[in-house]
């Protein structure tokens, strides 16, 4: 199962995101789930980069792993634009969740 955690500040500001695990929905290669979600991280990761250009600190792994934390300082139209940025994946991963959720499970915190 992939496992997306959702960091949030106390004014319900998106601070960090967390990927981990893979769908197992079908074989490598073949897997709809785990392309999909992938798709939606990273493009959205490189989305904020292009088009905001904030730099998230980024941790991530072979093994199916990805953490982007967000810098603190953000303030004005980029933090605002990260924002959107980052609600649309929300949107578009809690799609893949409503409609594969025995393989992707997204949490708040």
């Amino acid at each position: 199962m992939i496992f997306v955690k959702v960091e949030k500040t106390l004014d319900g500001r998106i601070r960090s995101f967390t990927m981990d695990g893979h769908a197992n929905f079908a074989d490598n290669g073949q897997d709809i789930v785990c392309a999909g979600a992938s798709a939606v991280a990273f493009g959205s990761v490189n989305a904020i980069i292009a088009l905001t250009g904030v730099e998230p600190e980024i941790e991530q792994s072979e093994s199916g792993f990805l953490k982007c934390t967000f810098p603190a300082e953000m303030t004005g139209e980029s933090y605002d634009r990260v924002q959107l940025l980052l609600e649309g994946m929300i949107v578009s991963l809690q799609t893949i969740e409503r409609d594969y959720q025995d393989y992707i499970k997204i949490t708040f915190s």
